[in-house]
């Protein structure tokens, strides 16, 4: 079964599905179909003439429409074709995606992470990630320095027009409340 949840970008719909692991591990943002040679399942959706962009979670697809078209046009095609996909029995994702943990980009506790940087990553996987991914998409932490968090937005955060609010009004609220060496929180 698949159903869609709306995000808060209008120009992305988040495609749930029920009965079969999307990514095993993290998750993945296609932002061209250059960028899919791994992901037979975002290479085919690259097929239909509207998509600009397809992020995997574990138990979604999210995707990102051209303004050309109307989500009414896009969702019973979108949805066909998932189930058809997923019914078929190929692989949605091979190599690195389904064989070992995909760690995201700057996201790891590393051993070189000092005292601020491992709070902002604890921070920023206990709270912030578990929300993104509830609207179809995933921040990632990039760098800090100088007091600025810096953040990559994936899926439906990219490029919506909450975004903005979400990185000062929320994200960076929390991180400065529990953190004190945060100044600032940007978007790269």
């Amino acid at each position: 079964m698949i159903y869609t949840e709306i995000t808060p970008n209008p120009a992305s719909l988040k495609f749930v599905v029920t009965d079969r692991i999307v990514m095993p591990h993290g998750t993945a943002d296609f932002r061209a179909v250059e960028d899919t040679d791994e992901a037979p399942l975002a290479k085919k959706i690259y097929d239909f003439k509207f998509v600009e962009g397809v992020f995997l979670g574990r138990n979604f697809v999210t995707i990102t429409k051209s303004p050309d078209f109307q989500w009414e046009e896009v969702i019973p095609a979108m949805k066909d074709f998932l189930k058809s996909f997923m019914a078929s029995g190929q692989d949605l994702v091979i190599g690195k995606f389904a064989e070992a943990p995909v760690v995201p980009e700057g996201g790891a506790f590393g051993a070189d992470d000092n005292d601020v940087v491992s709070r902002i990553k604890a921070l920023l996987e206990s709270h912030v990630r578990p929300a993104v991914a509830q609207d179809g998409g995933d921040i990632i932490y990039q760098d800090f320095e100088d007091g600025i968090v810096k953040l990559k937005l994936q899926g439906s955060c990219s490029g919506c027009p909450s975004s903005v609010m979400t990185l000062k009004g929320g994200i960076e609220n929390l991180l400065m409340h529990h953190i004190r060496e945060v100044k600032s929180v940007e978007a790269v």
